[in-house]
């Protein structure tokens, strides 16, 4: 028998890491090859990872809630073949007999946890992990981890955190701690309070609801974090008359539902005018590379779906080769997948500009987070009816729609994403049945 590693898939491109939110096997069940055995949180999307062998689970090293980097083991498995794996069990045998042996002489009990630690490696230790211990200046060498395999989970540091005993380079060792908690308490306190702005504290009142964060809330907040910290935020706005459009969408709706199966949308009509500005500004198309900038060939709209405790974002491929209809048609299928909780990794993967629509919520104005690492990101806010003053001096009521623009400014300036604004309106406001066709 061999005990193999079954390690953190790539779950996207430009996923560096993604977190175990549920387990779905325990250890000694007996797994086939592709059975999937724990579900995983990414950035947006949540998957299952599938065995890579066919076996039995040996040890379940990573820990529900716990974030791991690609690559990084999660668990191991004994599956039957021939190799030196065997001789791993015994190393384990022997380290688990030594405190046996010592544990009579409390001296000595120090000692013998302490290589312990270092048995994992720092890559054992997650990112999270590593920056709360940078942050508040944590010996993780002295932390006791109550994770799978006696490792270090972020809910072992926060732990400690809140209760101001945080162990720092060049304490004591918690065994010599514990002799002496009188003297080692004062020492830990000063440590602890300039720390405290890390961890909010709220105080929770009578009739307050505690809600625990989700694996997805985690991810988008991350994400979001990243994205606010890293790329510089400028906006611009334009005013666009929707009138042609809307009216045109209106006299097709009811014959296109009965044809198709699903709906026109006016979202299929803004994303697409959208890829057709991209292709011909292919600058918003593009990504900050760090020494480079690199501009995408494809023209992959991201679009947000929102569900009651999440956001996703799904992808049209080239949307810029796609019909009205065939746009249409790919926004009620990833909008059916996500709210259905179906939305495979796939989806998510190889965006290149977002379109949210955030209209369908009433919003007229709003400066949305760039979906990061792209560039930028539209928001197509709420069609209302406004009195307009017309070319000829008349006043006429028409149907207006905000256009809000979000971009990296690293990558983009205000006059290559004005120019872009501008075409966008100029295609929108030209919409007919005359011009523009659906099929």
């Amino acid at each position: 028998m061999a005990i193999e590693k079954i390690t953190m898939p790539q779950l996207g491109e430009s996923v560096t890491e993604g977190t175990i939110s549920k387990w779905l096997v325990s250890v000694g069940d007996k797994v086939n090859k592709y059975d999937p055995i724990a579900e995983v949180m990414t950035d947006k999307v949540n998957a299952e990872v599938p065995s890579s062998f066919t076996g039995v689970i040996k040890e379940l090293i990573a820990s529900e809630g716990e974030t791991l980097p690609v690559g990084a083991v999660i668990c191991t498995i004994e599956v039957e073949g021939e190799g030196s794996a065997p001789e791993a069990p015994a190393a384990e045998a022997t380290q688990a007999e030594a405190p046996k042996a010592e544990a009579p002489a409390s001296q000595a009990a120090a000692p013998a946890q302490a290589p312990k630690k270092p048995a994992g490696e720092r890559g054992r230790y997650s990112p999270a992990v590593l920056r709360l211990a940078q942050e508040h200046n944590i010996d993780l060498d002295q932390v006791q981890g109550t994770g799978a395999g006696g490792r270090i989970t972020r809910k072992d540091l926060l732990k400690l955190i809140e209760s101001g005993n945080i162990p720092t380079p060049g304490q004591k060792p918690a065994a010599q701690a514990a002799a002496q908690p009188v003297q080692e308490a004062p020492q830990a306190e000063p440590a602890a309070a300039p720390k405290q702005p890390a961890v909010p504290s709220v105080p929770v009142q009578a009739g307050d609801v505690e809600i625990p964060v989700t694996p997805v809330r985690k991810a988008i907040a991350a994400n979001m974090l990243r994205s606010k910290h890293e790329a510089p935020h400028a906006w611009t706005m334009v005013e666009v008359d929707v009138t042609n459009l809307v009216a045109y969408r209106d006299s097709m709706k009811n014959e296109f539902k009965k044809r198709e199966g699903f709906n026109l949308t006016y979202f299929a009509f803004f994303v697409k005018a959208v890829a057709q500005a991209l292709k011909e500004f292919p600058q918003i198309n593009s990504m900050w590379a760090g020494d480079k900038i690199v501009q995408k060939k494809e023209i992959n709209i991201s679009i947000a779906v929102a569900t009651d405790d999440a956001l996703f974002v799904p992808v049209i491929k080239n949307a810029d080769e796609k019909t009205i209809k065939g746009i249409a048609r790919e926004i009620s299928e990833l909008a059916a997948k996500v709210r259905a909780g179906k939305l495979r990794p796939e989806d998510m993967q190889g965006g290149t500009f977002t379109v949210n629509n955030t209209g369908s919520f009433g919003s007229v104005q709003s400066m949305g987070i760039i979906n990061y690492p792209q560039a930028a990101i539209l928001q197509v806010e709420a069609i209302v009816k406004r009195p307009v003053v017309m070319n000829n001096g008349m006043i006429a009521v028409r149907d207006m729609v905000n256009l809000c623009l979000s971009l990296d400014h690293r990558v983009l300036d205000g006059l290559i994403c004005g120019r872009f604004l501008a075409r966008v309106k100029e295609i929108l406001e030209n919409t007919s049945k005359e011009n523009t066709p659906i099929y």
